[in-house]
């Protein structure tokens, strides 16, 4: 097939997303069956069949017809856009180097490690943030339905009203007048918010700035980054890809523009002819990205010819530390949450409760 022929070949299908399951689940049971000696086209239709997804269903159907044409099994999945780009040129490095069973197999773990890294960072910041958000909607009713009411009590009476009593019964009749207009239009502020902070490709760089710059939040993440570096990075050279090759994944994998730009940039020192010694010294900021003592594990490694393997170590270290981190984040953040539910509570309690004592007073007076 002409150069030309195969590259509207491979670019002939739109690319569906899939999750890290579908990719797992893809890659551990292909490899599976061709350890069995089940031939490829048989194994993509034992896959097609077994599964109950149906865009998975018309894709593996579709690498079926591809790899029948004669395309290759790297060729086929890459016109399906069915796995990472990682797993993609393992697969074609196995192919040629007769290790794809082996290669499919360290896919399927890297998808599950990605995921791992991912999801433990997300399990740090759901919980602070289910807590926050049941505290401002809890605020919002109580403020919505019931400081209004108090406060046509509180003008039939005639009570001399507390600042923080007026700010807050101001903010009910606000609510109550223009609720049902500003709280949607504040809902939406939201998400956009964190559309443009995180998700948006050319503003999501500024969202995880401020991630890295929390206090404990930051630190989970360098951790986690650093964790994903080791094992992605070393599992690549231990697959027998270049070490810049290897680089330039990694920076495709990560979610950190300064990780991203670190990466790429190691890439490239290391693709002149640099060590990973001289790299990293002429990287500004390399030591806020990797600490000295990794920095000096990863000279050594390079020195020794186990880089590899000391990579691997540095992402076992970094993964067991996230784990840890993960675990005292959320103890810390526990007590931390109470006590802004606590001010919350007392906030709405004082600005209730002082009038009534007063209404009380002039009464006994």
């Amino acid at each position: 097939m002409a150069t030309k022929e195969r590259k509207n070949w491979l670019s002939g299908l739109r690319k569906i997303h899939f999750t890290y399951k579908e990719r797992e689940y893809f890659s551990a049971n292909l490899a599976m069956m061709l350890r069995s000696a089940v031939p490829i086209g048989q194994a993509l239709d034992s896959l097609r069949n077994t599964t109950n997804n149906q865009a998975l269903k018309k894709t593996l159907a579709q690498m079926q017809t591809d790899i029948e044409a004669g395309l290759g099994l790297a060729d086929a999945l890459q016109r399906s856009g069915l796995v990472s780009p990682q797993t993609l040129v393992l697969v074609r490095l196995g192919e040629k180097s007769g290790h794809l069973i082996d290669n499919l197999e360290l896919a399927a773990q890297q998808e599950e490690k990605r995921h791992m890294f991912a999801a433990r960072v997300r399990s740090a910041l759901i919980y602070p943030s289910f807590v926050l958000g049941l505290t401002v909607l809890v605020g919002l009713g109580v403020a919505w339905f019931l400081l209004p009411r108090l406060a046509v009590t509180f003008s039939e009476l005639k009570v001399a009203l507390p600042f923080i009593t007026k700010m807050m019964i101001g903010c009910g009749v606000f609510l109550r007048d223009y609720g049902y207009i500003a709280v949607p239009l504040g809902l939406l502020a939201l998400v956009a918010s964190g559309y443009v902070l995180f998700v948006a490709p050319r503003t999501r760089a500024i969202g995880m700035r401020l991630l890295f710059r929390l206090p404990g939040i930051g630190r989970l993440m360098s951790e986690v980054e650093i964790a994903q570096f080791g094992y992605l990075l070393g599992t690549l050279l231990n697959a027998g890809l270049p070490v810049t090759q290897a680089v330039r994944l990694l920076a495709g994998a990560s979610t950190a523009p300064h990780y991203k730009r670190f990466y790429t940039y190691l890439a490239d020192s290391i693709g002149d002819g640099y060590s990973f010694k001289d790299s990293l010294h002429h990287y500004t900021g390399s030591l806020q990205l990797i600490p000295p003592a990794i920095q000096q594990m990863m000279i050594a490694g390079e020195s020794s010819g186990s880089l590899p393997e000391v990579l691997a170590t540095i992402g076992r270290t970094y993964e067991q530390k996230s784990d840890i981190t993960t675990q005292n984040l959320q103890s810390i953040l526990e007590p931390i949450l109470l006590v802004i539910v606590w001010i919350g509570v007392m906030l709405v309690a004082v600005a209730v409760i002082v009038p009534i004592y007063s209404l009380v007073g002039g009464l006994r007076q």
